[in-house]
């Protein structure tokens, strides 16, 4: 006989007892249930006790979670949660060490339940632990403890970091800057930092001000992932909370004190030899040699929250570009006048004294304003205003004075500052040109010669490339974007070298005067050229080079040529032929394609995905698993540590029956992503966030997803749908089914290879007028 839907057969364990084995109606009340399991250990008093999942996090069971019971869940009576929470406070405080550290490590195992959290909570155990780490008796393991135990049940939210005193925070922030401590009580200690500056503007200031920059340097060299990792957090969240004058002041400072090298080189200290900074050499407690730990090469990977933190240095640091960017130049500015003739006089200042000797006025306004059309500027000829280089004053006070009458207000068309008053990219393309000028001096000499000695009309204007290719770069690096909290989209060869945006331009300037020669491009080809290096260039940093070398070694071996070819392998891949006896061919196929398309989605359900739990600040902490079980019954999750690999399915606590499924959610009609708003913030976690509703009771719950890519999510969503028996409709799907299509097409089309197919297919012929030509198997020969 079928049990009811409503009643699953688990365990029940107890320490020293023999297990139960039961049929758990769900409609009865859990404290009844508690009472059955009780009386049959011959166990009084069954309020005392409560159940806990036997596996994972040892959740307790309430009446809200219970649906997640599913058959074959081991649970395990324990003590109730209100209970615990009483002997755990009178265990921390105890003036036993041993008691202390007891009731601490019970405390950090079921902290993660919020059950169990608002119990400890309301008895005032967070106060408790807060004395411990303000006492700092003990600067070992108890110490560690607590900490973890103080974040664990700050991270549900119950209670708001703004309610954190001073004094707290400071002896935290002791903790950070102290050198002779147990090594995990540093990287908690960072931890915390974060957290309270990430949601607390005034303690925030607060830890700006108690910890220098230099500590968190030091704590950036030490051969420990972990600290690193939480250093590195501490010091981008300080960044975010900083005011734009600020932040440039912060970042400045780091860049002087080598934060660059320690990210991306490897360093030594050898007996004998200084360490880099006084701290470092406390820190380490020794003279003898020491290595500091590089981040980028390191031996060990690169951890997603490591890589999140170094996007998120990149963005902040190319952000600092952003006030030039947006800012024109402006004519009447001296200072600026002056660097647009220092770019002129770079190219032809030889040329241009020796012409400039003796001419006129006129003269030398048209001199001067061919040398400016030559550097790529939007100048006319001649010029119709009165050139200032007439008085005799500003000759004496501007060396350059006979050439100055082309950077003064003019009419239309006669200044080179004109082209600088679009933003963007405003004064960051001057900036560019003079960066590229001066460092680059034979570089930019070439370029500017080598188009003058052109015919005009094959010219690569250096001026206007420059203006586009650093709107183009702006682009490509989302300049003056905000920071996203979950990309981890981070370029290695940006901390490579400084001033990584104006080397990555002197590099691309000379690319598109090479692929503008490739081309054979003239004026007219401008637009063409600037989208084929674009195209270069995108392609070239989606391969993350890890330096500027392999970079430039990188784009320069992406000819136009071969742009063309990619151009054209993908245009093969992506489009097929319109003849209708194709198109009627490709229709035939389709089924027999999306039913292989679905076994692929299905066999990666199967094998299963690590996604990411997000906090209520969009932080990427824990790792859950979910899996689709191999006869496509049941959905299979549960929690599991960072750093392990993928868990077996039977060892996974929750299942979720596929016949329970409602429906699908994807984006904003997912219930995680309607509780966070709709704010910029939450655009990305929304793109990839999709849920199953499904039956528990009489209610509807929901299990919640956030996928860790765009693939993993189109795969997902793909998978349920096949299970649910609706269409497959995301774009993975479609290019799927476009590239399997393409290929059997070519593979049935194979025997007419430079056959032409007709538009239309052959006439049929009438029929005959009589069927005599038949043969009758019905008459036998004699």
């Amino acid at each position: 006989m079928v049990p009811p839907r409503n009643v699953v057969k688990i365990a029940v364990q107890m320490r020293d007892a023999i297990p139960q084995l039961i049929q758990l109606d769900q409609a009865k009340p859990l404290a009844a249930v508690l009472k059955e399991v009780c009386d049959a250990w011959s166990l009084p008093h069954s309020e005392r006790y409560a159940l806990q999942f036997a596996d994972g996090h040892r959740r307790y069971i309430t009446e809200n979670n219970r649906t997640e019971i599913k058959n074959g869940s081991i649970l395990c009576l324990s003590t109730a949660p209100d209970l615990e929470a009483e002997r755990l406070l009178r265990g921390l405080q105890s003036e036993s060490c041993e008691g202390r550290r007891e009731a601490l490590q019970h405390l950090v195992l079921l902290a993660p339940d919020m059950t169990f959290t608002r119990e400890v909570i309301s008895r005032d155990v967070l106060q408790r632990l807060g004395s411990i780490i303000e006492d700092g008796d003990d600067l070992g393991e108890v110490l560690a403890l607590a900490l973890r135990a103080f974040l664990e049940l700050m991270e549900h939210g119950v209670v708001s970091w703004e309610t954190l005193s001073i004094p707290f925070v400071r002896k935290v922030v002791c903790y950070v800057n102290m050198n002779l401590m147990d090594a995990s009580v540093q990287p908690l200690a960072l931890g915390l930092l974060e957290s309270v500056t990430l949601s607390s503007p005034a303690l925030g200031q607060l830890v700006k001000s108690e910890v220098p920059l230099d500590r968190l340097l030091v704590h950036l060299q030490v051969m420990n992932q972990q600290l690193q990792t939480k250093a590195m957090a501490l010091l981008t969240a300080l960044l975010q909370g900083a005011s734009a004058a600020e932040r440039k002041h912060m970042l400045d400072y780091l860049w002087q004190r080598n934060l660059r090298q320690f990210i991306y080189k490897v360093g030594r200290t050898r007996p004998g030899r200084p360490f880099p900074t006084p701290l470092l050499a406390a820190h380490t407690h020794t003279r003898e040699l020491a290595v500091l730990q590089n981040i980028i090469h390191s031996a060990a990977p690169l951890g997603d929250e490591m890589a999140h933190h170094l996007y998120v240095l990149q963005a902040l640091t190319l952000g600092l570009l952003e006030p030039r960017m947006r800012t024109p130049l402006d004519p009447y500015s001296q200072e600026q006048r002056e660097q647009l003739q220092a770019l002129r006089q770079a190219a032809f200042e030889p040329e241009g004294e020796s012409l400039g000797t003796g001419l006129s006025a006129d003269r030398r306004r048209s001199l001067c304003a061919r040398e400016f059309r030559k550097l790529g500027f939007s100048v006319s000829d001649p010029y119709p205003a009165p050139c200032p280089c007439l008085n005799p004053g500003l000759l004496l006070f501007q060396r350059a004075g006979p050439f100055l009458s082309c950077l003064s207000p003019f009419p239309q068309n006669s200044n080179p500052a004109q082209d600088l008053e679009r933003v963007p990219p405003g004064l960051l393309a001057l900036d560019n040109m003079l960066y590229f000028s001066r460092h680059a001096p034979s570089a930019y000499s070439r370029f500017v010669l080598e188009n003058s000695s052109r015919e005009d009309k094959h010219e690569c204007p250096f001026a206007r490339s420059s203006i586009q290719l650093t709107v183009l770069l702006c682009e490509l690096l989302h300049v003056g974007e905000p920071c996203s909290e979950t990309a981890q989209d981070f370029s290695p060869m940006f901390f490579g070298q400084d001033q990584s945006f104006h080397e990555l331009f002197c590099v691309s300037i000379q690319l598109l005067n090479k692929t503008w020669k490739e081309m054979r491009a003239t004026q007219e080809d401008f637009d063409k050229v600037t989208q084929v290096v674009r195209e270069q260039l995108a392609r070239t940093l989606a391969l993350k080079p890890s330096s500027l070398e392999l970079f430039r070694t990188k784009v320069n071996a992406l000819t136009y040529g071969e742009v063309l070819r990619l151009r054209q392998t993908e245009r093969l891949h992506q489009e097929g032929t319109l003849a209708p006896p194709i198109l009627e061919l490709r229709e035939k196929l389709k089924p027999e394609l999306m039913g292989l398309i679905r076994q692929q989605r299905l066999l990666r359900l199967c094998e299963g995905t690590l996604f990411r739990k997000i906090s209520s600040r969009r932080r990427q902490d824990k790792l859950w698993f979910c899996c689709l079980s191999p006869n496509h019954k049941v959905l299979q999750y549960g929690d599991v540590e960072e750093g392990v690999g993928p868990p077996a399915p039977e060892s996974l606590p929750e299942q979720l029956p596929v016949a329970d499924i409602r429906a699908l959610l994807t984006g904003k009609d997912c219930p995680h992503v309607r509780e966070k708003g709709s704010g910029k913030q939450n655009k990305d976690v929304c793109e990839l966030a999709f849920s199953v509703s499904y039956d528990h009771g009489e209610e509807e719950a929901y299990l919640n997803f956030v996928a860790p890519s765009k693939r993993e999510f189109h795969l997902w969503t793909d998978g349920l749908s096949a299970l649910l028996g609706s269409p497959m409709g995301s774009e993975q799907t479609r290019l799927d089914l476009e590239q399997l299509l393409t290929m059997e097409t070519k593979l049935r089309l194979l025997e007419l290879e430079n056959v032409p197919i007709p538009e239309q297919p052959p006439p049929v012929p009438p029929p005959p007028t009589n069927f005599n030509f038949c043969y009758d198997c019905s008459i036998t020969e004699p």
